[in-house]
């Protein structure tokens, strides 16, 4: 992996796991990944952390129905799940395609370099 992509990636995975909407199965892996950076096992846990990433990353469509849910309720408080919803629902009118929260904006960041990652 290229030095400007490493560090680039360094940067984004530690804003992600920093963030407080971090899901603690992506948090973990990026952890693991900046531990093996330099290391033999760097590869590897590139390969794990793209995987994990790609299946954490909330879309825009998935979070306007967790909003909408009892769960999402349960989780933001009734006024805010509602609040959340419509903001899905902006972000899907202006095109984005995921959540725009700092984790899976650093997320969609890193997904971006994946192929550079390799």
């Amino acid at each position: 992996m290229d030095q400007s992509v490493k560090d680039y990636v360094i940067q984004k995975v530690k804003e992600m796991t920093e963030s407080p909407t971090c899901c603690a199965e992506a948090k973990a892996a990026g952890q693991r990944w900046l531990e093996a950076v330099g290391t033999e096992k760097e590869a590897e846990e590139t390969r794990n952390l793209i995987a994990e990433l790609e299946m954490d990353i909330m879309s825009a469509e998935g979070l306007l129905a967790f909003a909408r849910s009892d769960a999402g309720a349960q989780v933001f408080g009734a006024e805010k799940a509602k609040e959340v919803a419509a903001h899905a629902e902006e972000i899907i009118a202006a095109g984005g395609k995921h959540c725009d929260c700092p984790a899976c904006n650093a997320v969609a960041a890193i997904l971006e370099k994946k192929d550079e990652m390799a």
